[in-house]
């Protein structure tokens, strides 16, 4: 019983933290004005929702699919873009590149910045899709 209230407050912590992170910080309607679709913001939030609710039953009951690697390929591209897209939200809302280009110095260097923070994600994440 212990455990089964241990796990419920962990959930309703994590849930709460990712609620607040995006109602708090404005990501969604951030991350629609970012790609210019104003009609559609009702499917980023229906996306984001009906996600969590599948992954959280696919890890909650251990469900499982035998596919191929290379029909994974294309849930893994629309995964990274949805997740390279909340992040590059995220920063424009916290305004984190301007910030550390202006106390670092890196103001000439910020499209090497950028272009190197953006191959170093790729080539990690291709390092990951092969190797592991």
């Amino acid at each position: 019983m212990l455990l089964c209230v241990i796990g419920l407050a962990g959930g309703f912590a994590v849930g709460s933290a990712f609620v607040a992170l995006l109602i708090v910080l404005d990501l969604i309607p951030r991350l629609v004005q970012l790609t210019r679709a104003y009609r559609r913001a009702a499917v980023f939030e229906s996306a984001i929702l009906s996600g969590t609710l599948y992954w959280s039953c696919a890890d909650f009951f251990d469900w499982g699919f035998a596919l191929r690697s290379i029909v994974l390929l294309v849930p893994a591209v629309f995964q990274g873009v949805f997740v390279g897209m909340l992040a590059a939200a995220l920063t424009e809302v916290l305004n984190v590149l301007p910030i550390l280009s202006k106390r670092l110095k890196l103001r000439p260097y910020l499209f090497s910045l950028l272009l190197a923070m953006a191959l170093g994600k790729v080539a990690g994440s291709l390092a990951e899709w092969f190797l592991m």
